[in-house]
């Protein structure tokens, strides 16, 4: 597999630094001092900008500011922009509308911006495996986009009308369909943070029957395929990768499995709380093209990623370290 020039300085701009996968992506391409990175937040006194600190240029900057966006595409010369940025995963949840408008028209935006100030970009978009019509197995690339889950439907909008803009003005343009993933920065409502949460309180957690079949991959493993998108030669104009562990397991299998591993003492209520509408029951990624195409697979075990985000978020709790990789 070709690379591409390990000595050439690249600028990458970076959207959704204060997500979960946003701040995982930074926290990874901090690591190649070859990268001058750009990442645009909402609030300068946000967590990932006193962290990162002089290795990042924070600009404040609201993505749903056409001005504000054409503004800072008019400064800054980007070679790569990884668009992390999304609404929907983590409260305070927009309006079914509002969510819609940020996620489809900020993402197109940003693509046409791309298009008007620069070249020779890559525009990389964070999608969602949520993008998929369910099929009860593992899922492709070349599957059906087609989801009423609302968060689901509006990457799917997005991530279809790029795939057009690409092919009509011949942009670089790499897709990745994340499944459900965890590590460090998650926050929100979100399964693992409201687990740890709970046992930290000792409180009751509510959750679904656990019946749905789920596919969990560390954040970091995540922001490392998105990192070899980066450095590797792309072989087409437009790519699509699904990433995800590629596990096939019941979630109250995978919470349960990560509670005893870790030791975590935490009452939960299995069967409290009905499935939200349009939640896919079988959520599983094939990962085989991005282990072809990129040289990527999941490394990081999921219990270790529970665990590191434990020691962020909970502190109190006494856990048993687990193994970080899986073996051979």
């Amino acid at each position: 597999m070709s690379r591409t020039n390990a000595g050439k300085k690249k600028r990458i701009l970076v959207t959704g630094g204060s997500g979960t996968l946003g701040y995982n992506v930074i926290a990874r391409l901090t690591r190649n001092h070859s990268y001058s990175i750009v990442a645009p937040v909402r609030d300068l006194q946000a967590r990932v900008v006193s962290e990162f600190g002089d290795k990042v240029q924070f600009i404040r900057h609201e993505l749903s500011d056409a001005v504000h966006t054409a503004q800072m595409f008019g400064s800054v010369s980007a070679d790569v922009i990884v668009h992390c940025a999304a609404s929907g995963l983590r409260t305070p949840q927009r309006s079914w509308f509002d969510l819609m408008q940020f996620n489809v028209e900020s993402t197109m935006r940003l693509f046409q911006m791309n298009c008007r100030f620069d070249h020779d970009s890559h525009f990389i978009y964070i999608s969602t495996g949520l993008v998929y019509r369910e099929l009860q197995r593992p899922l492709r690339e070349d599957d059906p986009i087609e989801t009423l889950h609302p968060y689901g439907a509006s990457k799917a909008a997005g991530d279809s009308m790029l795939q057009a803009a690409a092919a009509e003005f011949n942009r670089r343009l790499t897709i990745f369909r994340p499944f459900a993933f965890t590590g460090l920065h998650d926050g929100g409502r979100r399964l693992f943070p409201l687990i740890l949460d709970a046992a930290v309180q000792g409180r009751k957690q509510e959750l679904t029957a656990g019946t749905q079949v789920r596919d969990f991959c560390a954040a970091s493993d995540i922001a490392d395929a998105i990192a070899l998108a980066i450095e590797t030669e792309q072989r087409s104009l437009i790519e699509k990768f699904n990433l995800g562990s590629g596990s096939n397991a019941p979630l109250r299998e995978v919470i349960l499995g990560v509670c005893d591993e870790l030791e975590l003492k935490v009452d939960l209520e299995f069967g409290a709380v009905k499935m939200q509408p349009y939640e896919p029951h079988h959520s599983v990624a094939d990962i085989g093209c991005a282990a072809q195409k990129l040289g990527w697979k999941p490394r990081t075990r999921l219990a270790y990623a529970v665990w590191e985000l434990a020691q962020d978020i909970a502190p109190s709790l006494k856990l048993r370290k687990p193994q970080r990789y899986a073996t051979a």
